[in-house]
Parts: C-alpha cells; sequence; structure tokens
C-alpha cells in the first residue's frame, strides 16, 4: 500500500458506518426474522466477518447450530433477549458480549424473548472450510471459498449420504 494513497479509498477499505450500511430483511416464518448489515464485505477485512442484527420481538435470528472453525462474538447493543446455548437458555441484556468457540459442546442461538427489538453486533472469524451443523435438525453445511471467488456451499443430513465411489471411473 502505497503512502500516498488517498485517504477516501484508504477510508472505503477500512471504515464502515453501520448507520450507512445497506440492511437486508432475513425472514422464514412462523420463527426466524431478522435485519442483517453486514459490514465486511468489500472492505480489507481477511479473516473477520461482521453485521448488526436486528431481531423483531418473539422472533429468532438463526436456527440452533455449531461451527467446526469459525468463532463468534456478539454484542448486544440495545434490547434484551436470551442465549440458547449448550442445552441452556441464559437470559441477555444491553451491555453483554457472548462468546463462543468452535465445536459441538456449545450450539447456540439467539431468541428474542422480550417485547422490543433485540439489536446487537456479530462479529465471526470467516474460518475456510467450514462445517455447521443444526441440531435441532440432523443437517449439516459444508462450505469452502478460495481467494479467487470459487468455492461451494452444500446443505444436507448425515443419512443423504452417498458412497464414496459414487459416480467415479
Amino acid at each position: 500500500m502505497a503512502m500516498n494513497e488517498e485517504p477516501d479509498s484508504l477510508a472505503s477499505r477500512l471504515i464502515r458506518n453501520y448507520n450507512d450500511a445497506t440492511v437486508e430483511r432475513q425472514l422464514r416464518e412462523p420463527l426466524y426474522e431478522s435485519l442483517a448489515a453486514r459490514l465486511a464485505p468489500g472492505t480489507a477485512a481477511r479473516k473477520l466477518g461482521a453485521s448488526i442484527d436486528t431481531v423483531p420481538p418473539g422472533k429468532r435470528s438463526c436456527p440452533y447450530h455449531f461451527h467446526h472453525a469459525q468463532e463468534e462474538m456478539f454484542v448486544v447493543l440495545e434490547g434484551s433477549g436470551t442465549l440458547r446455548v449448550a442445552g441452556e437458555m441464559l437470559p441477555l441484556r444491553t451491555g453483554d458480549v457472548v462468546f463462543i468457540p468452535p465445536g459441538p459442546e456449545y450450539p447456540h442461538q439467539i431468541i428474542n424473548t422480550s417485547a422490543e427489538p433485540l439489536k446487537y453486533l456479530s462479529i465471526s472469524t470467516r474460518e475456510s472450510p467450514e462445517i455447521c451443523e443444526y441440531p435441532d435438525s440432523g443437517k449439516y453445511l459444508a462450505m469452502a471459498s478460495s481467494t479467487g471467488g470459487t468455492g461451494f456451499d452444500a446443505i444436507q443430513r448425515a443419512g443423504d449420504s452417498i458412497d464414496y465411489w459414487d459416480g467415479e471411473a
């Protein structure tokens, strides 16, 4: 990176204001709904992902899951709710910081059990390859990406496996 780089160009790769971020509504009735503002795409970040997520009352942000490689951290910015983790229901409130290491010991899900919106900052490592498992449904997600933007995502249930030699000559 050149020392005489334009400040605007540098700022565009290093700084995001979450108030200016594009918000995407994710909806899967009847349990799941959130507004997500992804912050890392287009930045210089290589290993970190970040988003601001807002979950309406009575909804969940995502299915109960755990990662084999990725670590996550959640910072509750506004509201309160419940962290479903490792088979327990733990209360969350504004100011709480949640640390979730990878592995089957910490399946997790954030649920808005309050009457007001729950807003939190989600930070994660973007490990690749990654396997994510969903204990409630018996699914898993296998994903990998490369620097060229190619890769794959595959979601299936463990019982749907094919033979190792299937399709091979």
